[in-house]
């Protein structure tokens, strides 16, 4: 008789729970944002000045750059998507399911890598900065108005500080 009441009670959890979400979900939202504290968009749009607005432009990056980026994650997304398929597969060895595994670390690894390197550049003074891993090669691509080779040689050393000495690193200045 117990079970059957913590059944009950489990399954009247549920289904409140799915209900709530459907609510939520299917509500209209109430033209505020939570970000604004309550104001409407364009009341907060109008109290930034052209100083604040120069600022979040340049936080936000370039969008070219933001593009690239988000074509590697979904490049890197569907190579784990694979290799979580052929895991699943029954007639694979611990050994090779092992691999598996250590290729998608190694996948999120690469990604965690290229985040810290272009934060770690962009604390040398750059605007911004895209960097890619592929194979043995690093691709360093730096938006900045002037540079120098010295410029290059530090981000170099700030690459192979980061990734060894297994990686070669090219850096390219986008002056544009």
């Amino acid at each position: 008789m117990l079970l059957k009441k913590q059944t009950v009670w489990l399954l009247t959890m549920l289904s409140l729970v799915v209900v709530l979400s459907v609510y939520y979900v299917t509500s209209e939202p109430d033209g505020r944002e939570m970000t604004t504290n309550g104001e409407n968009a364009t009341e907060t749009e109008a109290k930034m000045s052209d100083k604040d607005m120069k600022i979040i432009t340049e936080a936000t990056g370039d969008e070219a750059y933001e593009t690239v980026r988000m074509g590697l994650m979904d490049k890197r997304s569907k190579e784990k998507t694979e290799l979580t398929s052929q895991v699943a597969a029954p007639d694979l060895t611990v050994d090779e399911k092992n691999k598996l595994y250590d290729k998608m670390k190694e996948i999120d690894t690469i990604g965690v890598k290229e985040r810290t390197i272009e934060s770690y550049i962009k604390t040398l003074g750059y605007s911004d900065s895209l960097v890619r891993i592929e194979d043995d090669q690093v691709y360093v691509t730096v938006k900045a108005k002037e540079h120098s080779k010295a410029d290059a040689v530090d981000i170099i050393r700030l690459v192979r500080d980061e990734m060894g000495t297994a990686y070669i690193p090219t850096v390219d200045f986008d002056t544009k």
